[in-house]
């Protein structure tokens, strides 16, 4: 991939293997992960994109067995050396998940769950938070008046833009997204993918999807796995218009996957 001079690594990864017990899920993932863009990583079922994706605020640490080797740089610190704070790591590095899931709680205490957790106690900073990050997901106007209703009374779309305003509560410096859209419609789709852009001007974007089309329309770079190797990492252009693997390019065009 073009290395560009004026744009700053978020990530720095270099030979990186995960294995769960005995089975390899990743083998010698090198690639960089730039600020302020959007990187999709794509590939067919099974073939390490979300485990990818979990190394990356340590999510991994929480599954019994795994063993990982390698590096994997977050502004320049390794975040696996043993006295790294992985709290922190997990406040800078917020992950959204597949499905929505929203705690069973207003929509307010979902909001302010994050910011109470890390010490703000103070009401009307918590009140400038929910207001900031609901205007951030575009949902602001939609619930402002029932902030103290149950979030499981939103739409699917609604309640997965909440959970991305809750991820951005705690102002994190990169978001991982894990197939946000899978579960939703056409229309609430568009709306979470129309918002990345607007997020991608404040904080780094991750995401796994299953859709060329969507990683064709939403992502500056992406990244693509097959066995849980990275076969090619580019611009998203580039890549689609001209691969440099046949594998990718088979992918891409729907020969398998």
């Amino acid at each position: 991939m073009e290395i560009r001079e004026n744009e700053e690594k978020k990530f720095d990864i270099k030979g990186l293997d995960l294995y769960y017990g005995k089975f390899q899920a990743l083998e010698k993932i090198d690639m960089d992960i730039y600020a302020n863009k959007i990187t999709a990583l794509i590939g067919p079922s099974g073939c390490g994109k979300s485990t990818f994706l979990r190394t990356l605020n340590r999510m991994n640490d929480l599954i019994p067995g795994v063993t990982i080797e390698g590096d994997i740089r977050f502004d320049d610190e390794n975040i696996y050396e043993k006295d790294y704070d992985v709290i922190n790591l997990r406040k800078k590095v917020g992950m959204v998940f597949q499905k929505a899931n929203p705690f069973p709680k207003t929509i307010y205490e979902n909001i302010v769950y994050g910011p109470r957790v890390h010490g703000e106690k103070n009401k009307e900073i918590l009140d400038h938070i929910v207001e900031r990050t609901l205007k951030e997901v575009a949902l602001w106007e939609e619930v402002k008046d029932r902030l103290n209703k149950s979030a499981l009374g939103l739409s699917g779309g609604q309640q997965q833009r909440l959970c991305i305003a809750r991820c951005l509560a705690v102002e994190p410096e990169v978001i991982l997204m894990d197939e946000p859209t899978s579960a939703l419609d056409p229309v609430a789709t568009s709306k979470i993918e129309g918002l990345l852009g607007e997020l991608a001007l404040k904080y780094t974007i991750v995401i796994v999807t299953h859709n060329m089309q969507q990683a064709g329309r939403v992502s500056d770079n992406t990244a693509f796995f097959l066995s849980g190797k990275v076969l090619e990492v580019d611009n998203t252009a580039q890549m689609f218009s001209n691969p440099r693997n046949s594998k990718t390019e088979d992918y891409i065009t729907g020969r398998f996957g």
